[in-house]
């Protein structure tokens, strides 16, 4: 769990893995060309544990972020990825006030269009 005190000592506030994965999953979501992998034999092999091709690790307080995504075809893959990584990082910032210390794209597959 990921944990923050406010200064004024009301408690504590925690967030699941689970909630950094979804608003890294919508965030994914919204760019153009990109798709994240679903759960299959391929995301096992990788060590992706949930359906969503989505990986979050938490070591010593930091957030390590692995997305597993299918690119379409034709799509400019550097700044693509960099656009994913830009996304991620700015909706866990606006939505948790988290800063993620990686955010990492793997990109597993290219989609091709159908005829």
């Amino acid at each position: 769990m990921v944990e923050s005190m406010s200064k004024e000592n009301l408690g504590t506030v925690e967030i699941s893995p689970n909630v950094i994965e979804v608003i890294a999953t919508i965030a994914v979501s919204e760019v153009k060309g990109v798709t994240l992998l679903q759960k299959n034999k391929s995301l096992d092999k990788l060590g992706v544990k949930n359906a969503r091709g989505v990986n979050v690790e938490i070591k010593e307080d930091d957030i390590y972020i692995d997305a597993y995504c299918t690119f379409e075809y034709g799509t400019k893959i550097s700044a693509t990825a960099k656009q994913v990584q830009q996304n991620i990082k700015h909706a866990l910032e606006n939505m948790t006030a988290l800063n993620p210390k990686q955010v990492n794209v793997h990109i597993i597959n290219i989609k091709f269009k159908d005829n």
